[in-house]
């Protein structure tokens, strides 16, 4: 799909599409330890609310937004949901806004969410991730962006480029180009999002060794690293999985091989980037097969400590058009493009400070403000073309480019290296708290009844 041929898209018809997000974030007491109460039972049942559950622990909230046809609408929604629970978790615990965890306690005290018989399964799947993959790396947490265009823009493209595949397939080549595009320059959104510089001394030892400072409490953070969520220390598969993105049906057929070899208990354990998503996930293969990509999931996201929602909205929106430039970018053909990826999304997470760290590209080293400053150029062109005023947008994330101290990770690190991992992020999660705690009583009349909407969904009305 080339810029020539989405061109004939109005601005309004490319930016339309269906846009959700989801959180997790851990519940923590004022002094930085994990909370191990239940699921706050002003929530219900966690199998049946359908915004707010929890992810693999008990002790880990996750917030889900219904999809929206605009990135406003989404935000909005999933800010209020935040307010909601901030405000109404108790008074002596807190969101933890970080994506690495807080102080935990010995690892056979950290408590698996626990399901009715009706979500037994889930609970079976949870305990067996534990014993592989060790019950620390499961409180590691992030958020997570659902998109995809709208259905009629797609067959209007699908008409315009003259193609010969159904629309169907068409549909299929759109969301896997993105996919496969996205693999590639993940690293940019690690560097300009990433957050997770430092950890506690109860996490992983493969973590904390990664790290090359200490703070005054004898806690790790690193002075050159921007995420080490998605570092190679951070939640991923034992062994290096590469699934074609060629289609539908070779990325299914590597996937059931990875489970048939062992690699995979299910398909949802495949840890990427971005994930293909179809109309029914809990039958993953077959409805990819039979009905094809409905939408992708972005995973990158670290919590942003500097925000009551662990996300500002420009992130968010450049993420977007982000996702419209990967359409439009053209491919590279280097063969081993999957294994450079991976090496690319681990060095700008682990040493995007150090001036020394080179990427690769297309099996050459470069520079990643040079490389970042390029894609940048050409989303300022993108965005020419298609009319869309979002420049200020694309100067802030120049500017994170050619000066690392704007960055979230670079601003979070002077804060702990005067005050502490802990320290830092309890003081965060503290003001957080009293930042939803405002806003829900300072709210305008519309806003208010979206407040109301949503707590009337996601809270039990006899609590």
């Amino acid at each position: 799909m080339d810029l020539l041929c989405l061109s004939n898209l109005t601005k309004e018809e490319i930016l339309t599409g269906s846009f959700g997000l989801e959180w997790e974030s851990l519940r923590v007491h004022k002094n930085g330890q994990l909370a191990l109460t239940k699921h706050p039972e002003i929530f219900g049942d966690k199998l049946k609310n359908p915004m707010i559950t929890t992810d693999f622990s008990e002790s880990q909230v996750e917030m889900i937004t219904p999809t929206y046809e605009t990135i406003d609408e989404a935000f909005d929604v999933f800010a209020i949901l935040a307010d909601i629970v901030n405000t109404s978790l108790r008074d002596d615990e807190y969101l933890w806004f970080q994506s690495l965890p807080c102080i935990l306690p010995y690892e056979d005290k950290i408590p698996i969410a626990k399901y009715s018989d009706e979500g037994i399964e889930s609970q079976k799947y949870r305990e067996a991730l534990a014993r592989k993959y060790g019950l620390k790396k499961q409180m590691i947490s992030g958020i997570h962006f659902n998109f995809s265009f709208s259905d009629d823009v797609l067959k209007k493209l699908h008409r315009i480029s003259g193609s010969d595949l159904s629309f169907r397939m068409f549909k299929d080549e759109v969301y896997l180009k993105i996919s496969r595009n996205y693999l590639r320059y993940c690293w940019m959104i690690i560097y300009l999002t990433g957050c997770s510089v430092a950890a506690h001394s109860s996490f992983t030892s493969q973590c904390l060794d990664m790290m090359d400072s200490r703070d005054a409490y004898g806690d790790y953070y690193s002075t050159k690293g921007v995420s080490f969520r998605n570092a190679s220390c951070g939640y991923k598969n034992l062994k290096d999985l590469y699934p074609s993105y060629a289609s539908v049906s070779e990325f299914t057929r590597d996937i059931q091989s990875f489970i048939d070899s062992g690699d995979l208990s299910e398909a949802k354990e495949l840890y990427t980037q971005v994930r293909l998503k179809p109309k029914n996930p809990a039958d993953y293969l077959n409805s990819l097969n039979e009905g094809g990509i409905e939408y992708i999931e972005v995973r990158t996201l670290d919590i942003n400590p500097f925000y009551k929602c662990g996300l500002i909205k420009r992130d968010m929106k450049f993420l977007q058009l982000f996702l419209i430039y990967m359409l439009v970018k053209r491919e590279s053909d280097y063969p081993d493009w999957q294994k450079e990826a991976k090496i690319n999304e681990e060095l700008t997470a682990e040493r995007a400070y150090d001036e020394d760290m080179r990427l690769l590209r297309d099996g050459r080293e470069v520079t990643l403000q040079s490389w970042a400053a390029e894609i940048i150029n050409e989303m300022y062109g993108m965005c020419d073309v298609f009319h869309i005023d979002e420049y200020r947008t694309l100067k802030i994330m120049h500017d994170r480019v050619l000066n690392p101290e704007l960055t979230y990770g670079k601003r979070l690190l002077s804060l702990i290296e005067e005050r502490g991992y802990i320290n830092t992020n309890t003081i965060l999660s503290m003001a957080n708290k009293k930042s939803s705690k405002d806003a829900i009583r300072t709210c305008d009349d519309n806003m208010r009844e979206l407040y109301e909407k949503c707590a009337s969904i996601v809270l039990k009305s006899d609590i």
